[in-house]
């Protein structure tokens, strides 16, 4: 039957996304995605229209994903705990795999944002959604912790060390180093 799509959509995208998080937005070919999908190129861009909108419906469900669980990682009963469960959630995130698969979102912002605007409009939303999980938190856990700062620049200092801490994986590999950072910053931070 004519239009009627004979693969798996959320596994193809799946796929997809694999091939972008070890090759980047840029270095990404439509042959690269009809190999890993195991889709034919004609058929992807039937499908979806390109290499860009492929990565934008993979990225968002990525994102809700990514999302979710940083919000149960900040149901935590006081400020400190909750902070240090955040971090663990997004260290664990980006050193998952042999080798680590590192953080799509950082990579794609460095690598994309200049030649793909809908990228970027995508990847500021994940972030902006981000720093705004860990705001509410910071500000609904009672625990009568003071803050070193406004609530709103912790959440972005907390968010903004999170892509600092992604770009030392990429140089360091080492989980315990990028844990010692997020406590040192949780320390300065919650008094």
């Amino acid at each position: 039957m004519a239009g009627v799509r004979r693969f798996d959509e959320q596994q193809a995208l799946g796929r997809a996304l694999e091939v972008f998080g070890t090759r980047g937005f840029r270095a990404t070919s439509m042959l690269d995605l009809a190999a890993a999908t195991g889709v034919q190129r004609g058929s992807l861009y039937h499908a979806y229209g390109g290499k860009e909108e492929i990565f934008l419906r993979a990225f968002r469900s990525y994102a809700d994903q990514f999302l979710a669980g940083a919000a149960e990682s900040l149901r935590e009963p006081d400020k400190r705990s909750a902070l240090l469960a955040f971090f663990d959630y997004c260290i664990r995130s980006i050193t998952l795999g042999r080798p680590s698969r590192g953080c799509l979102s950082t990579r794609t912002a460095i690598d994309a944002s200049i030649e793909a605007p809908q990228v970027e409009a995508v990847v500021r939303k994940l972030l902006d959604a981000l720093e705004e999980t860990v705001h509410h938190a910071l500000t609904t856990i009672d625990d009568q912790a003071a803050l070193a700062v406004d609530p709103r620049d912790a959440a972005r200092l907390v968010v903004t060390t999170t892509r600092g801490i992604a770009v030392m994986e990429r140089v360091h590999h080492d989980r315990e180093q990028l844990a010692n950072i997020a406590k040192t910053l949780v320390d300065s931070l919650v008094q």
